[in-house]
């Protein structure tokens, strides 16, 4: 005799029914899992304006009706890869871009350019500073801080090495004649602009940047986040004020941010980093040092093969046109200034073959 009432009711025996319990797996049972991604044919491609401790703002559909900032986070397979401000990237997910919404990247678009520093010239490990700008507008002080020619002539390897076009801005000039300070830079062509507090060339920066992706950098305290509020007046970005005891400015930008620039004839894009005090080039190929000073890499082609350009390099043709005046009296200093990068690089090379 069975033990099964048939008189139960068939409610009672739903009671009874274990088939909807969920039993955790054996993970030794379970079927590996597939290394096949989604294609996500329907991704949509947008702008990185910002990043924020992983999440993402980004840009999508830009210039159209239909522009929209989403808020977006990294696909699992991507933890590996630095997504940058000025990246392009695909999305998918809710792209709505309304509040509380949120969006994945699951490919970044290839990068045209990627501008990268180190924390110094011995220091491997490169930081990525921002991708796909196509200009770099360094801003420096006249005085208060003083200008340092050493630091602008790194950005410019790191300009040059990129391939982006180096501007530079020179602000404070109530304050100091720059004309000395400039003569640094007379043989590389730069586009300099003058500014001071009471006539800040704003149209002329602003007719430069339109049609381009530029990315700002500069020292603490040389007022490059007041020329992006100046020329961005939504911005709001934090400005501060130089110690008057060690003469260095304070950080106040503490993040990389894409800011757009709207003229009458178009709009260009504003991307501000936090200032710095060093810019190391320990990821740079020293061979793309003298790319940076145009005007004696002209003369270096009549070098003799595997010539350093060092102090000591016998038969140097820079340095037999300096010796000789051929580069006028700033020839001196931009021999210097080459000289002083190729010979970090030759001593990091040294140490890392002792």
């Amino acid at each position: 005799m069975s033990w099964w009432n048939d008189d139960e009711d068939d409610d009672d025996r739903l009671e009874l029914d274990e088939s909807s319990i969920r039993m955790r797996p054996n993970p030794k049972a379970n079927r590996p899992r597939t290394k096949t991604r989604p294609e996500h044919l329907d991704a949509l491609t947008a702008r990185v304006l910002a990043v924020d401790r992983g999440r993402y703002t980004v840009l999508l559909d830009e210039g159209t009706p239909e522009e929209r900032v989403l808020t977006s986070t990294r696909a699992r397979e991507l933890r590996k890869q630095p997504i940058v401000t000025g990246d392009r990237v695909d999305v998918v997910g809710d792209t709505s871009g309304a509040e509380g919404t949120l969006s994945r990247i699951v490919r970044i678009v290839p990068r045209t350019t990627l501008l990268r520093r180190s924390g110094d010239d011995t220091d491997a490990m490169e930081r990525v500073v921002v991708a796909n700008a196509d200009q770099m507008l360094i801003v420096v002080a006249a005085a208060n801080p003083e200008p340092r020619a050493r630091l602008v002539d790194r950005y410019l390897v790191a300009a040059y090495d990129a391939g982006i076009t180096p501007i530079l801005c020179i602000t404070k000039t109530d304050l100091q004649d720059p004309d000395e300070f400039l003569a640094n830079f007379a043989g590389l062509g730069l586009r300099v602009f003058r500014s001071r507090e009471d006539d800040v060339p704003l149209a002329e920066i602003t007719e430069a940047l339109i049609g381009h992706d530029t990315v700002f950098v500069g020292h603490s305290g040389v007022g490059k986040s007041t020329l992006v509020n100046a020329l961005v007046p939504t911005a709001e970005r934090a400005t501060g004020h130089v110690n008057v005891v060690t003469g260095r400015g304070r950080h106040t930008s503490s993040s990389t941010v894409s800011l757009r620039i709207e003229a009458p004839g178009g709009s260009g894009w504003a991307i501000d980093t936090p200032g710095v005090r060093s810019f190391g080039l320990g990821h740079v190929d020293t061979a793309n040092i003298l790319k940076s000073f145009t005007d004696l890499a002209e003369i270096a082609l009549e070098c003799p093969r595997g010539c350093t350009h060092l102090p000591d390099a016998p038969d140097c043709a820079i340095i037999e046109a300096v010796a000789e005046g051929r580069l006028g009296e700033n020839g001196p200093a931009r021999l210097d200034s080459l000289q002083r990068l190729l010979g970090t690089f030759a001593t990091i090379k040294a140490d890392q073959y002792s």
